[in-house]
């Protein structure tokens, strides 16, 4: 498992201390529920949080071959609207938001002026379906990352039109149901789940709640990522459980199931240095955008697809059975340092430890690089990511 830890996206006080470590965690709706479950409650992203249940390696492997719930409310539900949001939301994001169609979703990018990640987000286009309340014009429901949905928000609400209204949707709850068995779990609770498709969203109603689902999610399984009125949660996450197909999960699991998947993690192999190039995250910039730029970083984002950028995300399989930790060292023939693991840990999927790393493109492209960690040398392989195949139903 790589580190639970996201570096502050905030400004640090002038000592470098983080202020926001001066204020209490705050809980989740499901803070109770957690407890009462034997989940082992850490501080994560300014919440507390479950890290596990029954084990990291045991709640991996079911996730895998059934399904798991996840808590994922520490995440910012947002609900963008107004005339002209689409091209407003263009003016931030590399994505093509105005060939979208409603109850489609896209992963995005929020950008710096530099072309660095400030955010990855998933962005869904509303229809005629109003889950949320009324929205006006042009709505859109978005998923920032729980460790920065602060300074996404007031990033948004500074650079969009004043017409353009953004709603924090913090009186909703965020849950997650992965595994290859989630479909059949979730159906029998909700039924019309199962006509979506990945990365298609609907309204539905459980027990006179009304819930948003996307089939999407974290862990590389097919899933689900259901947004519902926090004081239903409780009594959703019983009812879910309540199949035989599925267990609650911690973020241990979480952690090692995205690395198999090759899933990049913000504040750990995303932060606001890095570009989607060198973040190998260029399907995310779609082809008009490509082509008539518009969005921060264009120029310099758009210069390193066509030159190639000095560093990029590579996976690497490292030999043995020592995980390499985030941090470790990337170097050179000559002992010089070039590079950084970003992401590490056991995969039990693999049977193997895995990491994420950025390095020179030269340097990958010879199949073979050599880790430091505490002073200690591990020879990696590179391979393609992910690490396990993706298993999304299309």
């Amino acid at each position: 498992m790589s580190e639970l830890i996201v570096e502050p996206a905030h400004e640090l006080r002038a000592d470098g201390t983080d202020p926001v470590e001066d204020l209490p965690p705050q809980t989740l709706p499901l803070d109770a529920w957690h407890r009462a479950k034997g989940g082992r409650m850490v501080p994560f992203a300014g919440y507390v949080m479950p890290v596990q249940y029954d084990g990291i390696m045991a709640e991996h492997l079911w996730t895998r071959s059934s399904a798991g719930l996840f808590d994922v409310s520490h995440m910012g539900q947002l609900l963008i609207h107004g005339q002209g949001a689409t091209a407003a939301l263009e003016a931030l994001l590399p994505g093509d938001l105005a060939i979208l169609k409603p109850a489609k979703m896209r992963y995005s990018l929020l950008l710096a002026d530099n072309g660095g990640i400030l955010d990855d987000l998933m962005v869904t286009r509303l229809g005629e379906a109003q889950p949320f309340g009324e929205a006006e014009g042009e709505a859109f429901y978005m998923v920032v990352n729980g460790a920065t949905k602060y300074d996404d928000i007031a990033h948004l609400r500074e650079h969009l039109p004043d017409d353009i209204t953004l709603n924090h949707l913090d009186e909703r709850a965020l849950l997650a149901v992965q595994g290859p068995q989630a479909v059949d779990a979730l159906d029998r609770i909700v039924p019309g789940v199962a006509t979506l498709t990945f990365m298609t969203a609907g309204a539905f109603d459980w027990q006179g709640h009304a819930l948003w689902i996307s089939r999407s999610g974290y862990t590389g399984e097919d899933g689900y990522e259901i947004s519902l009125p926090a004081d239903a949660a409780e009594a959703f996450a019983d009812a879910i459980t309540a199949e035989p197909e599925v267990k609650p999960i911690g973020l241990g699991a979480r952690d090692s199931l995205r690395l198999e998947a090759g899933l990049p993690l913000y504040g750990h192999d995303l932060d606001p240095e890095t570009t989607p190039v060198a973040a190998d995250l260029g399907f995310a910039l779609s082809k008009r955008r490509r082509e008539e730029g518009g969005f921060p970083g264009a120029g310099r984002i758009l210069a390193e697809r066509a030159e190639g950028p000095a560093t990029k995300r590579i996976g690497l399989i490292v030999e043995g059975r020592q995980p390499v930790r985030e941090g470790a060292e990337v170097i050179d023939a000559d002992g010089n340092v070039v590079g950084r693991v970003t992401s590490g840990g056991f995969a039990p999927s693999v049977q193997a430890p895995i990491a994420m790393a950025y390095c020179p493109p030269a340097l990958a492209e010879s199949g073979v690089v050599t880790l430091r960690q505490r002073g200690k040398l591990h020879q990696a392989r590179v391979v393609p990511m992910p690490f396990v195949p993706h298993r999304y139903v299309r």
